[in-house]
């Protein structure tokens, strides 16, 4: 079988490299972080942030700029324009929840790292020549 060449070849050396397959188990556990973290300020913080504000559903908070323009029937012709600021203020909190959990997971990390470092290491294990010249020293010592 002829060596592959050129481009795929290429290709394949970068995609079978480690780290690349760790980026990606990373992409797809972010993901699922995400997923996590979002369902954490929908289903548990923003509820708890309406009752605080009076029952107010935090993510219908906006500033209509103009009303949605709607014909005899009842059907919108254009659409309302407005700032979501609800859907910004619930953004910028769930990324806080981000940023502090893997805040969190680096400084556990991070503590874990330094215990197996100032781990007491074993002493090291002297050479032959060491222990030769040890007892030799020991000997001289106990001539005179």
């Amino acid at each position: 079988m002829a060596k592959e060449t050129g481009f795929f070849a290429e290709f394949k050396k970068f995609i079978a490299r480690g780290n690349v397959m760790d980026m990606a188990v990373g992409v797809i556990v972010g993901g699922a972080f995400g997923k996590i973290s979002g369902s954490l300020v929908n289903d548990i913080i923003m509820p708890a942030v309406s009752m605080l504000t009076g029952g107010t559903d935090f993510s219908q908070w906006r500033w209509v700029l103009r009303e949605a323009v709607l014909d005899e029937t009842g059907a919108e012709i254009a659409q309302a324009v407005s700032i979501n600021y609800g859907t910004f203020i619930s953004t910028i909190l769930d990324f806080l929840i981000i940023a502090f959990a893997v805040f969190c997971m680096i400084k556990t990390l991070n503590r874990l790292h330094r215990k197996k470092e100032e781990a007491p290491k074993a002493p090291p294990v002297p050479s032959k020549e060491e222990v030769l010249l040890t007892e030799i020293r020991d000997l001289l010592k106990e001539k005179n």
